[in-house]
């Protein structure tokens, strides 16, 4: 660990989920913070850990996931960015680096987090976009997914989209932004938060699939937050549909 004359860095990340474990390093497996930190380990000259805002699962892909570093090797930001790009695998880019303080923390100082999720639900299956939505294969529909959106909104015990392996201090959280719309034959359902439960989204996503395939009704929804029993409610969405867009910090 450094502890005296670093320099941190806050980079901004794409990848494509499909081609990872996950965001945290486990042995043997390929993650995007090991990519980062093998890619980081001949840049600096030290073992350089990094740290995500968020702890994207398999699968889940990012369009803005943000992560920092501290070196005592310091470098122009485009060099960085270069030299990262360069060395780093295959469906993994560096969008931006920045020098920032070092209170600075991509978890902790994160005040919002957004996600997008992608169905297709057109009935033939999806040839280039395999692997990047939830092709669900019947036609959904979107003005009730979005009816079903409201009551979730603002601050909630959401218990009833917790997966049973999430370790949160407590289930309450903050909804900022929920929103469906339709792009041809794609549904997208864009959730903004100030912290997320695991698998909250894609839980979410997995039961207003029901509502859109006019399986539930609208207000199914809400009854499910106010029962805060997850039994109660669909399967997960799959991974492949879900996208870490972007974290806010104080600000922006």
């Amino acid at each position: 660990m450094i502890t005296e004359g670093f320099h941190r860095y806050r980079l901004i990340l794409e990848y494509d989920g499909g081609l990872f474990s996950g965001w945290q390093r486990q042995p043997g497996l390929a993650s995007v913070q090991q990519a980062l930190e093998d890619a980081l380990a001949p840049l600096c000259g030290h073992p350089t850990p990094v740290i995500g805002a968020g702890r994207t699962d398999a699968g889940v892909h990012a369009l803005g996931q943000c992560a920092h570093f501290d070196t005592l090797a310091p470098r122009a930001p485009e060099v960085w960015v270069r030299a990262l790009n360069a060395l780093s695998p295959r469906g993994l880019t560096v969008l931006e680096a920045r020098e920032v303080d070092p209170s600075f923390h991509a978890r902790f100082s994160a005040r919002r987090r957004e996600y997008l999720y992608r169905y297709f639900d057109r009935r033939q299956p999806p040839a280039l976009d395999r692997g990047r939505v939830w092709g669900v294969g019947r036609p959904l529909d979107e003005a009730a997914m979005a009816a079903a959106l409201p009551p979730l909104l603002g601050t909630h015990d959401f218990s009833a989209f917790r997966a049973a392996s999430c370790q949160a201090a407590h289930p309450v959280r903050t909804v900022e932004t929920l929103e469906v719309v339709r792009q041809d034959h794609e549904v997208r359902l864009r959730v903004a938060a100030n912290a997320f439960l695991h698998h909250m989204v894609r839980n979410l996503a997995g039961s207003l699939a029901r509502v859109g395939l006019r399986e539930r009704p609208p207000e199914w929804l809400g009854e499910l937050l106010a029962a805060r029993d997850r039994t109660r409610a669909a399967a997960t969405a799959p991974p492949q549909g879900l996208y870490l867009t972007r974290v806010w910090y104080e600000g922006e």
